[in-house]
């Protein structure tokens, strides 16, 4: 009784604990991910992806209109705020926010990184699988 007893208040805290965390969750998606199903309105998930060529707009009080794409699909952002240094065309990028019902991201933490090998990894399996990775390969 004792033992059942004890598995049961451990079940409990763990589901307490995740309930508690599963608004700090925060789930991967690429270009391609989020064409093929919808992302649930309102929930926070991390973009990521490379920078697609000739989209980075900046406009008035710091806003900033570019696109993440993974070469099949794309993706259109708007970032309010400083953008990182290593920001660029071309270049990967991890974007967290909330996707509209407009089908334009909103990102509130845009990061970005100076090689792929620093890539999360789910990015960079994303980026193997559509034939762009220019990770090891690229440094030898």
């Amino acid at each position: 009784t004792l033992i059942a007893s004890a598995g049961a208040v451990l079940a409990v805290a763990a589901g307490l604990i995740l309930f508690a965390l599963n608004d700090q969750i925060v789930f991967f998606q690429s270009p391609t991910d989020i064409a093929a199903k919808s992302v649930p309105e309102g929930s926070r998930i991390r973009l990521g992806g490379l920078v697609e060529d000739g989209t980075v707009v900046k406009g008035d009080h710091g806003e900033v209109r570019f696109s993440v794409t993974d070469t099949e699909a794309s993706v259109p952002v708007i970032f309010i705020g400083l953008l990182p240094d290593l920001f660029r065309e071309g270049q990967g990028v991890v974007a967290e926010g909330v996707m509209e019902p407009d089908g334009v991201f909103h990102a509130d933490k845009v990061l970005a990184k100076h090689d792929e090998n620093y890539m999360p990894k789910e990015v960079a399996e994303a980026l193997k699988d559509k034939g762009v990775w220019q990770g090891e390969e690229k440094a030898n």
